[in-house]
């Protein structure tokens, strides 16, 4: 094999350590092969990473911490180049195999999101997440929704300017269909919204996906998606009224659920009457806050979320 050049030789050592430090342990002949070198060669590199280190403030190196060293007895009786000392560089913190599991399902869910599924820098960050944890991650299952289906459609007719259609089951109503100019999409604890221009009551409208059905995108342009959304969650006479119980300490978990309600001290634990849109939606938040807190009435809002947890539980086998 031919001499190296020394900006070749700089280029290797460059990425040499890094790559020495992740594999721990490595035969000579592995490391030559896979920078393309050979064993000889590699074996002087590694000999020559003993002299390379941080200067000290005179210039020169003065401490043995201060320079890269080696397992010499290893390299001599086996051929395994193991670094002993680095200079300046640590091994990459390693997630656990939980918390690699986590940014996993977060990034999967991104992944589904109106812009991001097509991202390769996400695909490309599930890959390294997966294969940088300090053990294997646990399987993590993020199944596709109906809403996912709406979400698209709905956000493929926000870029296109034109209105949706769709039949739309309120809440305590008959099934109608709308047609919308699409304003905006959003996502509030869990539940996707798109707010819009309704055609049928000519006015601005809040719309939960989960009650969207037979979704199409239709060739009306929309006039009114420069508009400026209403607010989410403003107060409406046709309001669920929900109650909840938690213990006192368990407050800050439930977070703006408690803006407006009615607090009551029953025994001690907290009983909250709350104001929201669709009582049925505090399944997300008893499920987030399992154990610590208790959808108590209404008797929707409480099998909304018993199905909801065991279709989740469904999806592992359990």
């Amino acid at each position: 094999m031919s001499a190296l050049l020394s900006t070749d030789r700089v280029q290797i050592l460059l990425t040499l350590v890094p790559y020495l430090l992740e594999r721990g342990e490595v035969s000579v002949d592995e490391a030559a092969e896979e920078f393309g070198v050979s064993a000889e060669q590699m074996r002087g590199m590694v000999e020559k990473l003993t002299v390379i280190g941080l200067p000290g403030d005179g210039g020169y190196w003065q401490q043995p911490h201060e320079l890269f060293d080696i397992n010499w007895d290893l390299l001599d009786g086996s051929g395994i180049i193991e670094i002993t000392q680095a200079v300046g560089l640590r091994r990459a913190p390693r997630l656990t195999s939980r918390e690699a599991a986590a940014l996993l399902a977060g990034l999967r869910l991104a992944s589904s999101l109106p812009g991001v599924a097509d991202s390769d820098v996400v695909r490309s960050l599930i890959a390294k997440l997966a294969a940088g944890a300090s053990a294997a991650p646990a399987d993590v299952v993020v199944v596709p929704a109906r809403v996912d289906e709406v979400r698209e459609l709905v956000g493929r007719a926000l870029r296109d300017r034109v209105a949706v259609e769709f039949r739309y089951r309120a809440k305590d109503g008959p099934e109608m269909t709308r047609t919308v100019d699409p304003v905006k999409l959003v996502i509030s604890n869990g539940d996707w919204y798109v707010q819009g221009w309704c055609h049928t009551r000519r006015a601005m409208r809040t719309f939960n996906l989960e009650r969207v059905s037979d979704p199409c995108i239709t060739e009306i342009p929309s006039h009114h998606s420069g508009e400026e959304a209403p607010a989410l969650f403003a107060r409406g006479a046709d309001d669920d009224i929900a109650a909840i119980r938690f213990r006192p300490e368990y407050a800050p978990l439930v977070g703006d659920y408690l803006e407006g309600a009615e607090l009551h001290d029953d025994g001690g634990t907290v009983r909250a009457r709350v104001r929201v849109g669709d009582a049925r939606s505090l399944k997300r938040l008893a499920a987030l806050r399992a154990g610590h807190v208790e959808i108590v009435e209404p008797d929707a809002a409480r099998r909304a979320a018993a199905e909801w947890s065991q279709a989740g539980l469904d999806q592992y086998g359990g």
